[in-house]
């Protein structure tokens, strides 16, 4: 089956990166990955991949390209550089962004990488690491009906649920979309979390039975345990979700969209961030709510 499937190269194998790239490999894809950090470039080795030691090496020979990096600037840093991916992947390649970047700048990359013969998808997920290693991710693409459809059978490898939403950049809309409900919806559940404790209420059944009912949500039931127990322990770590969050407001600004919630969260998030928890999961929302209202933070 490998033989016939199309040679992947993969640029940034983090916290997420590592384990979609490793469920390619267990589909029977050929995996060729870059990265700046040799422990994950030798994990890869361990799980079928081949390493390679700059971008330009990795996708010489592929089919398909896919970048999994934190953000705008580092996905201009792999795609337009001298060694970079629009300067050295042969024409024809399909270049799949799945980082969670500006849509003007998936919109721009698209535009540079036609002029090189590349085509090229804007596919950002929501799941976090559960997501990535489980396969269960959401994929959000945008770019050409023909180009998604060429990709479906491999992003379906990645994520449960796959849809094309629109043209260039429309992926990367419905991502700050994404990001905008779930950092409302985690604020909401810190809230509920702390007023909870306080009012004396047993805290795990009270999550228990919200979840089952209108209050529920996936991000609820994700990061039930960890509101539990304070482990912060990062899934999808507040310095990129405050990334995100300026990208929401950017965004919804330029369209003359108002997000008076999201604002609100981005503020919060940004307060979080500047009291050294950047680092921490995106729950950590929850120790914010706890300084606020006079409670001890855990460390």
């Amino acid at each position: 089956m490998g033989n016939t499937l199309p040679r992947v190269a993969w640029i940034g194998l983090g916290i997420m990166g590592s384990p979609m790239a490793e469920n390619l490999l267990r589909a029977g894809y050929r995996v060729t990955g870059h990265t700046l950090e040799p422990g994950k470039l030798a994990r890869l080795a361990a799980a079928g991949g081949v390493p390679a030691a700059s971008v330009a090496e990795a996708v010489r020979e592929a089919d398909v390209v896919i970048t999994m990096v934190p953000a705008s600037p580092e996905v201009e840093a792999v795609a337009y550089g001298p060694e970079g991916i629009l300067r050295h992947a042969r024409p024809g390649a399909l270049l799949i962004d799945m980082s969670s970047i500006t849509p003007s700048t998936s919109v721009e990359l698209a535009r540079a990488a036609a002029e090189r013969g590349l085509r090229v998808l804007d596919a950002p997920v929501s799941g976090g690491e559960a997501g990535a290693v489980e396969g269960t991710l959401s994929v959000m693409v945008g770019g050409g009906k023909d180009d998604f459809d060429a990709a479906a059978p491999l992003l379906g490898v990645l994520g449960r649920t796959v849809v094309h939403c629109g043209p260039h950049g429309a992926g990367q809309t419905v991502k700050a979309a994404n990001q905008l409900i779930v950092a409302v919806n985690l604020q909401a559940c810190a809230e509920a979390v702390v007023f909870l404790e306080k009012s004396g209420v047993d805290l795990a059944a009270a999550l228990t039975v919200l979840n089952g009912g209108l209050a529920g949500s996936a991000v609820l039931t994700r990061k039930k345990d960890g509101f539990l127990t304070r482990d912060f322990r990062p899934g999808f770590r507040v310095d990129l979700h405050h990334k995100d969050l300026g990208i929401v407001t950017e965004a919804a600004r330029a369209v003359g969209a108002a997000v008076p919630a999201g604002a609100l969260v981005a503020q919060l998030v940004a307060s979080l961030r500047a009291q050294g928890d950047g680092g921490l999961d995106h729950s950590a929302l929850l120790r914010a709510v706890e300084r606020l209202s006079g409670t001890e933070v855990r460390p």
